[in-house]
């Protein structure tokens, strides 16, 4: 399952089953789309993102009359589920997109596979041409739902008017129960534009849908036997614990246990970065001793993570050592990449609750782990391997100290949400992450372009919060017309801007892969042009573009002006704030596991693989 893979706590109402709850509210004559505003006003939805046309234009008109449901209008349909997706993620709500039929609904599938591959509980709402013109290839229309199921947890089609309430409800509760997910709603024109009767709280009808979130008792206490026994446990958080609101629980098991943390890219803030405990990020560009102790370990457990290639590197040379305790609310993830010998199917949140209860019952029948060896390897692996970067020697800005930088002068609770490549990395690493929901990105999809409309809807959900987007100047170019969105709806965002001149993650590939053949991956000049000294993307020019966007815009090229820079962003409050910060080009993400190659391969540094010594795989 993705590491955001579970759904204990969520403040939206959900739909209940029966038919006796129809007298709880009187009967209402509406059209269809009247039906379906006062649906979403009575789930809860209070932000839309969207963008109109033809095919959902009858559901604008009664939507001008709601005082519950904000409608927010985007620029491209892209950036409305980026915009609901960053909106749940940053709120622990239900985040709402809605689009038109064909091309509308059609842009819409990236960020509902973003959403699908990061368990992030979204409503997408698309208009769908009249139900007798389906399957004639009319104007506009595209078979979304048939387009979009391999990506969404379920979805709907509805040509009856009377289905509407029944379907939303439906589709909030499938949304934010169990697994999170995407769920899609598709609605025929026609079945807005007829009359039919609205009552809420609708019946609902979900056969087989009975998420599992109790864990079983005799597994949980195979679960800590296995942890008090063991000599080099290590607890492998994904983003599951995050969705189901168990951050306090992790923390207590943690210091209970003694056991280090590991925490995914999806679930950084799920543990407090600072906490002597923990060792930092798995995976491809994780801390080097959080790769190497998934390696060494005698015992993995998995909360609400996933095994996924990019934190197991090649898979059959993982963890060699291990046994695994795998906790999830998705029983068809645990074993599907590496088997368990403990599987618990749960919610986060009740597995580790259990879990504390069973460890201290270990612990009073006098059974504790001994970890202190354990604890003097990961400490010298810490503290000589720490993450680190060298400032350029030609007195340009280091992309890294910008990201630290931000991060060290941002207001505290301060929201990131990053793009896609290197910038996503070092923000990953140089910033600490203390609180949960304080670190937005797209994990599983690695989508370019998420940053600006993911930022823009966690600054709509949390208007007092200060909101960073950490983009690259190649991810910024896909979605930046968001940026008007922004200054129209009065969500003042700050935008840095990593402009390197170059695809930079791609062309660290070419760098350490294919003998330093940029391919295609420069952004500051072009194919004809000759070569010259970056200095970063200038076509277009980032700080004119985001002025004529409604935004403030500044540039920052000298490392002496970058704090005074950054204050100034952070001090401007009333408008959207865009900082072209130009850096070195060949800045790379270290430590680095290369694709398809085994973990214990990590390279600390170019060039520099860790001396783990002779003993440590006994």
């Amino acid at each position: 399952m993705t590491e955001q893979a579970t759904g204990a706590h969520h403040p939206q109402p959900r739909a209940r089953s029966g038919g006796s709850q129809q007298s709880a509210s009187a009967v209402e004559h509406v059209t269809g789309a009247q039906s379906l505003i006062r649906s979403l006003e009575e789930v809860g939805a209070d932000t839309v993102f969207g963008l109109p046309g033809g095919a959902i234009l009858p559901a604008y008109d009664p939507m001008m009359d709601s005082q519950k449901v904000r409608h927010i209008l985007v620029r491209h349909e892209q950036g409305a589920g980026h915009a609901a997706t960053g909106y749940a993620q940053a709120t622990g709500k239900v985040g709402v997109c809605i689009a038109t039929s064909g091309p509308g609904a059609t842009n819409l599938v990236t960020p509902i596979a973003d959403a699908h591959m990061d368990s992030v509980p979204l409503v997408a709402i698309t208009g769908q041409v009249a139900s007798a013109a389906i399957g004639t290839d009319a104007f506009q229309e595209a078979d979304i739902c048939g387009i979009t199921m391999p990506i969404t947890k379920h979805n709907f089609l509805v040509t009856d008017p009377a289905d509407i309430p029944k379907t939303i409800a439906e589709a909030f509760h499938i949304a934010s129960t169990g697994r999170p997910g995407p769920v899609l709603v598709d609605i025929a024109k026609d079945a807005m534009q007829a009359k039919t009767t609205f009552s809420w709280p609708p019946a609902t009808d979900l056969p087989g849908y009975r998420p599992v979130t109790k864990p079983h008792a005799k597994q949980i206490r195979e679960a800590a036997k296995l942890i008090t026994d063991a000599k080099r446990p290590v607890l492998y958080v994904g983003g599951g614990v995050m969705k189901a609101g168990a951050t306090a629980e992790l923390k207590v098991l943690a210091e209970l246990t003694g056991a280090p943390v590991t925490t995914t890219l999806m679930a950084l803030g799920s543990f407090p970065d600072t906490h002597p405990q923990h060792l930092g990020m798995p995976g491809m560009h994780g801390s080097v001793a959080a790769v190497t102790s998934l390696q060494k370990a005698d015992l993995i457990i998995a909360l609400g993570a996933r095994f996924d290639d990019r934190v197991t590197g090649k898979l059959d040379s993982f963890a060699p050592y291990a046994k695994i305790v795998h906790a999830d609310i998705d029983p068809a993830e645990i074993g599907k990449n590496r088997m368990a010998d403990v599987p618990i199917v749960g919610d986060a949140r009740e597995v580790i609750a259990d879990l504390i209860v069973a460890v201290q019952a270990e612990h009073e029948a006098g059974r504790t782990g001994d970890y202190a060896d354990w604890w003097n390897d990961l400490n010298r692996w810490r503290e000589n391997y720490p993450l680190g970067y060298d400032l350029p020697e030609d007195g340009t800005l280091s992309p890294q100290q910008v990201i630290q930088r931000i991060g060290q002068l941002a207001p505290e609770d301060t929201i990131y949400a990053a793009g896609v490549g290197q910038h996503q990395m070092w923000a990953a690493h140089f910033i600490d992450y203390e609180k949960p929901a304080t670190w937005l990105n797209s994990g599983g999809a690695g989508t370019m372009g998420y940053a600006v409309p993911a930022a823009m809807g966690a600054k709509a959900g949390k208007p007092d919060r200060a909101v960073w987007a950490i983009d690259g100047d190649g991810c910024f170019q896909m979605t930046n017309q968001e940026l008007v969105t922004c200054a129209m709806n009065n969500i003042p965002i700050k935008v840095a801007i990593i402009n390197n001149g170059a695809l930079g993650m791609v062309r660290q590939w070419q760098t350490l892969f294919y003998n330093q053949r940029y391919s295609n991956t420069v952004l500051h000049r072009g194919p004809d042009d000759e070569p010259a000294p970056n200095t970063g993307t200038r076509c277009p020019d980032f700080v004119k573009l985001a002025e004529a966007m409604g935004c403030v815009a500044m540039r920052c090229e000298d490392p002496a002006e970058l704090d005074a820079v950054i204050a100034k962003a952070n001090a401007i409050n009333d408008r959207p704030v865009v900082v072209d910060f130009i850096v070195h080009e060949d800045a790379m993400v270290w430590p680095m596991v290369a694709a398809g190659t085994s973990n214990d391969e990590v390279m600390a540094a170019r060039g520099v693989r860790p001396d783990f010594g002779d003993n440590e795989d006994d």
